[in-house]
């Protein structure tokens, strides 16, 4: 790749003007980088087209509409309890028909009030709302008639995250693209069409170029799909090259039957085959590379424990990868006390370790002493070493980059690797994703399993919720309330935690609060208090940051605020936050007032099953247009481009492409970087 074009891509957005540290790092959570190419390959969902219309009376409620008007009054809105009254300013079209301009949120009060002086003409642009008068909530744009340039006559959408705005999107999009075609100048061809069709996307004129059929989004589906397919034939070639043989491993010690009469249960039938799996692989002269799926709860822990086992067995040590300090900690809560049974040393390392304590723990594991260790990133920092490592487990593994799995996995000689992920993916795409791995499935859960109930609720009933959640609190019961928000935004009536929590605290005085925006330790302290069984802590109102990493027995209630605007995928995490101990546990599913048909459609998926392998074949089904598998939230690899319904040739033809490469051809590999597909875990 042409250094100019390099160094652009790798442009922190930072230096984006009008952007500055905050931004990317808000841009950094949404996007997973903070590079400029990280957010090229973050495209549209949709576009809106803004044309003035000259009166309401020819829009159709649902659509958005742009329309000047004259502000005719103003009605200033207040709070009480549980109610808010929105701020309505009445104004009138050039028609004179009414148009009602609604702000829910007071905090803006003074703002909007300014925004719309009485007597003054105002372009607004929104959702046109259903009703007796035709009323726009939150309008996205409100300009002056002079300044109608300002709001864009076709306007792309971005899936977004807190504290970015869509004008900040259009503002980083037109600067990066600004004299792009320069960088450009001189690439190969494959590359000046791969990011052209890249442009082309961010810049469509209409929802039909964004659809998976249309030609730019099919062209960079193929070469995402291309350089995802040549790096699963790199690794899978290079897994049994003679660079990764090694010797096979002598037993030193008995300690697996050991660990299974500690066990104050029986295993089911799916951990003992993978364990089994994982034993034979272990035989190999050549690394294991498996990968294991299954359901929350299905026991993933316990077999990443026996493989631990069976690899102490041999007098070499191991390593598990969990994404945060919280989860880490969870996992070392868990297993130590296994470990010492057996007369394993195990131990924790994350960011926190310092001084003496640190330096007494990387000791143990350059000694070999310590047998397993818990952490976090920590565990491939450059002061870390192991005498003998021979096994890498990695937990939710997708959230992890190559780069960091491949420098934990350099620290020891060819070891084993064992993926674990609790995000069920539909067997028909399990060896297209994933086809550089050996996989297993356990879709047993344990015995005695008590299934969670689930039911959903219009949001116009948390009144009665919160009045039946009394009497729980009251006997012991333990409650996480999720938001999609942190704070209240002009741009959504979603709820925020903030507002929630604050709600809450009229009714309960054990309420606590986390999410993304606090600082790590505050954040982490508050989820460890809810932990405790003794705390005061009843209540944990939170964001998905409570997804994965918390492991609360005694909650036994979960309720999702605006669940409509989840994927089922996280929908199916969320719910696997409670029902960990031996009581009946309960999902309630709050939907929004404008939930859409297939909104609900998804959330009665939640109602009838708890099987996450049926979940994730509905998700494949269901999800439309623009919501293509791979987001964040889903949990499944991070395709950016790819339909996994609409592009199923073209993962046969990169596939087949990929395998008849003699050699990578430079263009090829300029791909694999753009997607991080540089290598794969195991290459």
């Amino acid at each position: 790749m042409k250094k100019e074009l390099f160094d652009f891509l790798n442009t922190d957005l930072q230096f984006i003007r009008g952007v500055g540290p905050v931004l990317a790092a808000r841009f950094a959570d949404l996007l997973g980088g903070r590079r400029i190419l990280d957010f090229m390959l973050h495209v549209p969902n949709y576009v809106k087209d803004r044309g003035i219309i000259d009166s309401v009376a020819t829009a159709t409620p649902g659509e958005v509409i742009t329309i000047m008007v004259q502000v005719k009054s103003v009605k200033a809105g207040q709070t009480f309890g549980r109610r808010r009254r929105p701020t309505r300013i009445t104004c009138a079209d050039k028609t004179g028909k009414t148009v009602v301009i609604q702000f829910f949120n007071t905090n803006f009060l003074d703002y909007w009030v300014k925004k719309f002086p009485i007597g003054e003409w105002r372009i607004v642009s929104g959702k046109l709302e259903s009703g007796a008068t035709p009323t726009i909530n939150h309008p996205e744009f409100v300009e002056e008639p002079e300044h109608a340039d300002k709001i864009p006559k076709i306007q792309a959408i971005y899936p977004s995250g807190e504290g970015i705005t869509q004008k900040t999107f259009t503002n980083v999009r037109d600067q990066v693209f600004a004299d792009f075609d320069t960088k450009l100048a001189g690439a190969d061809e494959h590359i000046v069409e791969f990011f052209t069709a890249l442009r082309d996307v961010h810049f469509a004129r209409t929802n039909t170029d964004l659809l998976p059929n249309a030609d730019d989004v099919i062209k960079l589906a193929y070469f995402e799909l291309l350089a995802h397919q040549t790096a699963i034939a790199i690794s899978r070639r290079s897994r049994n090259d003679e660079r990764h043989r090694r010797n096979v491993r002598q037993k030193k010690y008995e300690l697996l039957d050991k660990f299974y009469a500690s066990l104050p249960f029986d295993l089911t039938g799916g951990q003992k085959t993978v364990i089994d799996e994982i034993k034979t692989d272990m035989a190999r002269p050549f690394p294991m590379m498996r990968l294991v799926q299954g359901d929350v709860g299905c026991g993933k822990t316990m077999v990443a424990m026996a493989a631990t086992i069976m690899m102490a067995e041999f007098g070499a040590q191991t390593a598990l990868l969990a994404p945060t300090d919280t989860l880490a900690g969870q996992h070392y809560a868990k297993l130590k006390p296994l470990c010492d049974k057996l007369g394993l040393v195990c131990d924790i390392l994350t960011g926190r370790d310092k001084g003496v304590a640190r330096r007494e723990k990387l000791t143990s594991l350059r000694s070999g002493r310590t047998r397993l260790v818990v952490g976090t990133h920590a565990l491939f920092s450059d002061d870390v070493a192991y005498k003998d490592l021979g096994l890498v487990i990695i937990d939710e593994q997708h959230r992890f980059g190559v780069a960091q799995r491949e420098s934990l996995r350099a620290k020891g000689n060819n070891p084993d690797v064992l993926a674990l992920s609790a995000t069920p993916i539909p067997r028909t795409l399990s060896m297209t994703i994933y086809g550089d791995m050996d996989i297993s499935i356990i879709k047993e859960k344990p015995a005695g399993r008590i299934p969670i109930k689930t039911t959903k609720l219009p949001i116009s009933r948390v009144g009665a919720l919160v009045e039946h959640l009394k009497p729980q609190i009251a006997y012991g019961a333990k409650v996480f309330w999720v938001c999609p928000l942190v704070a209240d935004s002009e741009e959504s009536d979603a709820t925020a935690a903030e507002y929630r929590y604050d709600e809450l605290k009229k009714y309960f005085s054990c309420v606590g609060l986390v999410h993304g925006q606090m600082p790590k330790n505050e954040r982490d302290a508050v989820m460890a208090k809810f932990a405790d069984r003794n705390s005061d802590i009843k209540i944990l109102v939170a964001t998905t940051v409570i997804e994965v990493g918390i492991d609360v027995p005694d909650a036994t209630i979960i309720v999702i605020e605006n669940a409509e605007r989840f994927g089922l995928a996280a929908l199916h995490q969320l719910r696997g936050r409670v029902g960990r101990g031996g009581a009946q546990s309960f999902c309630i599913l709050l939907y929004g007032n404008n939930v859409s048909p297939d909104g609900l459609k998804r959330l009665d998926v939640l109602v009838e099953t708890d099987d996450g392998f049926v979940i994730a074949e509905q998700d494949l089904m269901m999800r439309g247009v623009g919501e293509l598998l791979g987001t964040r939230q889903s949990g499944w690899i991070n395709y950016h481009f790819v339909d996994y319904r609409e592009h199923r040739d073209l993962f046969k033809l990169a596939s087949r492409a990929a395998a008849d490469m003699v050699s990578v051809e430079p263009w090829v590999r300029d791909l694999m970087y753009v997607f991080d597909r540089t290598t794969t875990l195991g290459a």
